[in-house]
């Protein structure tokens, strides 16, 4: 009697290739070890969160995020990211910073250029450990298929969208604490509930990943949508995002006597009709930090518009004037009553 034995082996070969077609594809895990433990992690790729780096496609469980105001950064593209360790969970903490808690990592990619001309240049990495928030720079290779980790910073030649020539500065790991720290500690400062749109916050709520929906979130406007804003909502929006990191209290400029947080209600505090406590030259023979009405006399205002170091307000994270930004401040204090 003839054997059929070749086509059970093919049958079964063949029931095999359907199976492995059916099956779903294996999920990349991020490698939570890197995130929560004691090292510095040499290259970007060592966490996992992308499946495909260089096009910046992250894995299932980082999530893509945007703020509604940015900070201004000559120019750059953003490429934000956050993600959480298993049996985690984000809380809502009414309009501000979301509650982050141990095993979570905020990742934020820094790009110029459009299309086949974009370039990838450095992702900063906020980890969140046992014991505080380690912020690590990392820079892109070439090949755009990797970011290394540059303790020291760098400089690199480029040119904004702008046009503008400038020497772009990769910050180092200190350099770090100069915007996110607060009373010795570094912080977030991006993902405030007030800065997120309600319908980011709704999915990850119905995701499981945020625990309720923010309460009474009095929302930050969208930058590109600011002409049609309240102009005193998208001037103090520009505040809190591109100076309130420094002046509040406990943080870098606390000194100054300016607090630009989004809450702050009072005059003073906000520089309206107050003089500066050590400006120096930065004043630029002004009085006062803000003279209502008149943007011209104003020092908050002039040192906005100046790129000269030891003068140029933010003096981290931009080599250029942000000359939206100026507008809108400028239109701000000048509809202020004298």
């Amino acid at each position: 009697m003839k054997s059929f034995g070749w086509l059970a082996c093919a049958v079964a070969a063949l029931s095999g290739a359907m199976i492995a077609r059916a099956a779903p594809p294996q999920q990349a895990a991020v490698n939570d070890a890197a995130i929560m433990g004691d090292g510095m992690p040499r290259l970007l790729s060592d966490y996992g969160f992308f499946d495909d780096a260089g096009a910046q496609l992250p894995v299932a469980g980082v999530h893509p995020y945007r703020l509604n105001t940015p900070l201004y950064s000559d120019g750059a593209e953003k490429l934000r990211f956050v993600y959480r360790a298993a049996g985690t969970q984000f809380g809502a903490q009414g309009e501000g910073l979301l509650d982050l808690p141990v095993g979570t990592a905020l990742i934020k990619t820094f790009a110029f250029g459009e299309g086949s001309e974009r370039r990838l240049i450095e992702t900063r990495v906020l980890l969140h450990r046992a014991d505080g928030w380690l912020a690590l720079p990392y820079l892109w290779n070439e090949a755009q298929t990797d970011a290394q980790l540059a303790v020291v910073g760098a400089r690199i030649a480029l040119t904004t969208p702008a046009g503008q020539a400038i020497s772009y500065r990769v910050p180092n790991k200190n350099q770090c604490k100069e915007c996110h720290g607060l009373s010795g500690e570094v912080v977030p400062i991006g993902p405030k509930a007030r800065n997120l749109s309600h319908a980011w916050l709704s999915r990850m709520v119905a995701d499981g990943h945020l625990d309720t929906m923010p309460q009474d979130a009095d929302q930050l406007p969208l930058w590109e949508a600011r002409e049609s804003a309240p102009l005193t909502a998208a001037a103090r929006a520009y505040l809190e995002v591109n100076c309130a990191h420094c002046h509040q209290p406990g943080a870098t400029a606390s000194n100054s006597g300016l607090d630009l947080r989004w809450e702050q209600q009072a005059p003073e505090a906000l520089g309206i009709g107050k003089r500066p406590v050590a400006a120096g030259r930065g004043a630029g023979g002004h009085l006062f930090d803000i003279v209502p009405g008149s943007p011209d006399a104003s020092i908050l205002t002039y040192r906005m518009a100046s790129p000269e170091p030891g003068v140029a307000m933010p003096e981290l994270g931009k080599a250029t004037v942000d000359e939206e930004g100026l507008t809108i401040v400028r239109r701000w204090i000048e509809e202020m009553a004298p």
